[in-house]
């Protein structure tokens, strides 16, 4: 008797899921569009804590839309010398790919995962897309020291204070299969090592190879459990073997999906935002806590300034407090204000009724701040903040106004799928034209457009090897100088075709 009701529970139980899914779905399709709602957008790991069964239409952020936005985008205004000065179609045009593709198989000597030395912990640290690529990085790790790989934890205690797990995020079962002739990877330690003495460890920033294969491995002597504390950062960018650097990028951009369901909603919204045409993907920085850290106020009130600067003075794990706004700005250091967006929107010549999917978290300053962008572009849309990568990702046109973890992940992922249009702002450059603009020596029209087009002319994310260190910088700050291997995955993972048998079918689903 008892067993029949379970099962008839287990039924109920799976009727709710489907049905929870459907109306989040429908939801989606029925709803075309919303203007941006800048104070109530959910923090950028919000939406990760759903798991399936709670997912449902509650979730999403809803605004009443006006009937204009409800059929069809705006008509087109023409702005300043817009058409004169681009051709509409050179607007979205990518960069000449110049015939590079993923190749990232491995190489005749890549053999099965040898005989497991032990099992690999992992505490993957930070946001979302920093978190991704540490546990990229792991994966790589376990390949290089024998290591079982226990299915990453993810971090509950930081700045997003989220509680999602890997299986809540990411497609578990795929990031198993997908890696199963490169590392082996399991959910659980097994029970007999449950409470096994375990050696926690910091692994060295940016360390290569020799690093793990005699400090690290060597620790198998003494344990059969290593936990690594942190996962970001703690591998080379460079000087990696070929195959291990190849590994990175099938981990990252083939085993590493997110969960079936924010796939599917992901997809639905890019086809939503397609259906008016092609769109931008703006990852606009402006919220508190990053502006208190980096010390950006051009253009905000006395009192805003100063609530930026209690936080940054209130906030022990920030180690620069007095900062000089103007020289910050000055050197290229803060992100473009919302207002300034859209004049550089404007300056390359997008016409107003463009599609602009607005990736952000809570802007500061609300509405008003974004009321002189939404009136250059009033198609502005938003969702979950979950959803923010992947229509990135698949967006025609992506322009970041600050980098970051997301701008640098979705750069590289841009790149990798074949170079897709991204925008790499000189933000020096733009606030010396925005500075003209606003005491009036330039006015906003051909003139300043012109110079934006210029500037911007070989920063559009065509191929280029990853840059190396700045010359003089030694020690940590040379590796910190490098650019990220997320972000530029040429020359390891890209490479021109030559013949069809190249692997050019990795792709964003």
């Amino acid at each position: 008797m008892q067993k029949r009701r379970l099962r008839t529970l287990v039924i109920l139980r799976k009727l709710l899921v489907c049905a929870a899914c459907s109306i989040a779905l429908v939801a989606l399709l029925s709803i075309n569009v919303h203007l941006f709602p800048s104070s109530k957008v959910p923090k950028f790991f919000d939406s990760y804590k759903l798991p399936a069964h709670e997912f449902g239409y509650q979730s999403w952020t809803t605004e009443l839309v006006p009937p204009h936005l409800s059929k069809s985008p705006l008509p087109s205004h023409k702005l300043y010398g817009a058409s004169e000065i681009l051709e509409y179609g050179k607007l979205w045009k990518p960069p000449p790919n110049r015939d590079f593709v993923p190749c990232v198989e491995p190489s005749p000597n890549y053999t099965s995962p040898a005989e497991s030395q032990g099992y690999l912990l992992v505490h993957a640290n930070g946001g979302l897309n920093q978190m991704r690529a540490g546990i990229c990085d792991m994966v790589a790790v376990a390949r290089i020291i024998n290591a079982t790989l226990v299915i990453p934890e993810l971090d509950k205690r930081s700045f997003w204070q989220d509680s999602s797990n890997f299986s809540d995020v990411f497609d578990e079962e795929k990031f198993i299969s997908s890696l199963a002739n490169d590392v082996k990877v399991i959910k659980k330690l097994p029970k007999d090592l449950a409470t096994a003495t375990r050696a926690v460890k910091h692994f060295r920033s940016w360390s290569g190879i020799d690093y793990y294969q005699e400090e690290i491995a060597s620790m198998w002597t003494d344990y059969q459990v290593i936990r690594a504390a942190k996962s970001d950062s703690r591998l080379a960018n460079n000087n990696l073997p070929l195959d291990i650097q190849k590994l990175r990028c099938r981990a990252c951009y083939e085993a590493l999906r997110f969960a079936p369901h924010i796939e599917a909603m992901g997809k639905l919204l890019v086809e939503r935002m397609r259906s008016y045409g092609p769109y931008i993907a703006l990852h606009l920085r402006y919220e508190k806590d990053m502006l208190a850290f980096s010390g950006c106020t051009h253009g905000l009130t006395p009192v805003e300034a100063d609530e930026l600067r209690e936080i940054r003075e209130n906030t022990e794990y920030w180690k620069v407090k007095e900062i000089d706004a103007t020289e910050q700005r000055a050197k290229g250091y803060c992100p473009l204000t919302p207002k300034e967006v859209g004049m550089f929107l404007n300056a390359l010549g997008f016409p107003s009724n463009t599609p602009v999917y607005i990736a952000a978290g809570e802007i500061y300053g609300g509405d008003s701040r974004m009321a002189d962008l939404q009136s250059r572009y009033p198609f502005l849309m938003s969702k979950m903040a979950a959803l923010d990568y992947i229509v990135s990702v698949e967006s025609d046109v992506f322009i970041p106004s600050y980098s970051g973890n997301m701008a640098r992940a979705v750069e590289g992922h841009r790149r990798f799928l074949g170079h897709r249009k991204t925008f790499s702002l000189d933000r020096k450059a733009l606030v010396r034209l925005f500075d003209k603009v606003e005491s009036g020596l330039l006015k906003e029209g051909k003139n300043l457009s012109n110079r934006v087009i210029e500037i911007h002319k070989r920063r559009q994310g065509s191929p280029r090897k990853r840059k190396g260190p700045i010359s003089g910088t030694k020690g940590m700050d040379r590796f910190r100088s490098e650019e990220a291997f997320y972000v530029n995955p040429l020359p390891d993972c890209l490479c021109r075709k030559e013949s069809p048998d190249i692997n050019s079918s990795l792709v964003i689903r």
